[in-house]
């Protein structure tokens, strides 16, 4: 633990994406433990904690100049940053996803008389360094601002070891994985089905994503028509943090209109994942997958393709199942039906993968890791 509270910025995507709900939870956490948090974006952060007396949010104001072809966001999020270091004397600048928080965090720093800058983490949550990285007009910029931080985290070994392959980044990169606690349900499972239409016998396969490309959403409904050709009874439940209507005449194409139910932008997660039975993934790649630990936290085992920094989450045939190779809907398939016909299996892998949930990835572990490196880089 750090010897007093601290006051900590926070700056991320807002939207919904494992970075903006990890920073949300992150802030949560440490204001309950004393600490003084300040959100840093252009709006306020999805599933960020209101009412909190600890808890402060500051906008980033971008505005539309005809002198500039593209809106700016980097410099005035620079400058709100330098701003509420200052008027705060904040002690840590905490931002997550590196483009364009850890530049602006750099350049907010430049600002200041040295005696005033806050110290730097910059958390890399994948897309920063394992797509742009290889951008030539981004990766000089991401490993200066890299090589600038105070401390760097990822948030799985493959991400870390992607950042020293694509960026060869020269400070030290810590691994502190994601975590998830939670909050209590607001419905009970049997309102929560019956508001999705589930019938009895029906199972309910849940899908939480923010539908970008990398989640591959097509291998989901196929993978979901498979099922159905099978003769499997279930619903296909997509919390959905993005617009589905670009998915939609998928859905007719293959048939699947009774059986796929859309929500979108939830925050009450905590009632969809104790009604589901398992969850499913099928993305291409992934840093670590948020949401197969939300699952997890709720004792629901996932099924998914065994990419990125899915294995470190998940213990394959203990804790859920993990198809190879990617792109195989025919044996992500099959891996779901053996679970929605064995529910003692199920039942089984739900309650290991709850166990992993809480020893490896709950706020208790993880939050006690940002407080200790925190406390180190200002020693």
């Amino acid at each position: 633990m750090t010897p007093r509270p601290l006051k900590i910025g926070l700056t991320c995507y807002p939207s919904v994406g494992g970075s903006g709900i990890l920073a949300s939870e992150l802030g949560e956490e440490l204001a309950r433990r004393g600490h003084e948090v300040h959100f840093i974006s252009y709006e306020q952060p999805f599933r960020m904690p209101v009412g909190n007396p600890r808890v402060f949010f500051h906008p980033v104001i971008v505005n539309s100049y005809d002198l500039f072809k593209y809106p700016d966001y980097t410099l005035p999020l620079s400058v709100k940053m330098a701003e509420v270091s200052r008027d705060h004397a904040l002690d840590v600048l905490h931002v997550h996803y590196a483009v364009p928080h850890a530049t602006a965090a750099f350049l907010a720093c430049s600002m200041l008389p040295s005696a005033r800058r806050p110290k730097v983490i910059t958390t890399l949550h994948g897309t920063d360094t394992t797509l742009l990285a290889r951008d030539p007009g981004y990766g000089p910029a991401i490993r200066h601002a890299l090589d600038h931080s105070d401390a760097i985290t990822a948030v799985s070994e493959f991400l870390r070891q992607e950042t020293l392959r694509h960026l060869a980044v020269t400070r030290p990169i810590e691994v502190i994985h994601n975590f998830f606690e939670p909050h209590p349900p607001l419905r009970s499972p049997a309102e929560v089905r019956r508001e999705l239409g589930l019938a009895d016998g029906e199972a309910m396969l849940l899908h939480l994503s923010n539908l970008r490309a990398l989640k591959r959403i097509d291998l989901l409904l196929d993978t979901a028509a498979r099922l159905q050709r099978a003769g499997e009874k279930f619903k296909l439940v997509i919390l959905a943090g993005g617009d589905f209507a670009p998915f939609a005449t998928e859905v007719q194409r293959l048939g699947l209109a009774d059986r796929v139910v859309v929500r979108q932008n939830v925050t009450a997660i905590e009632d969809y994942l104790q009604a589901a039975d398992l969850g499913l993934f099928t993305s291409e790649t992934e840093s670590f997958c948020l949401s197969i630990l939300e699952l997890m936290s709720l004792g629901r085992p996932s099924v998914a393709f065994a990419v990125g920094g899915i294995p470190e989450v998940v213990v394959a045939g203990e804790t859920g199942l993990l198809a190879t190779p990617f792109g195989d809907t025919a044996a992500l398939a099959a891996l779901v039906q053996t679970l929605l016909r064995n529910p003692a299996r199920r039942t089984a892998l739900g309650e290991a993968a709850r166990r992993r949930a809480r020893e490896l990835f709950s706020a208790q572990v993880i939050v006690t890791r940002y407080e200790e490196l925190y406390g180190r880089i200002r020693s």
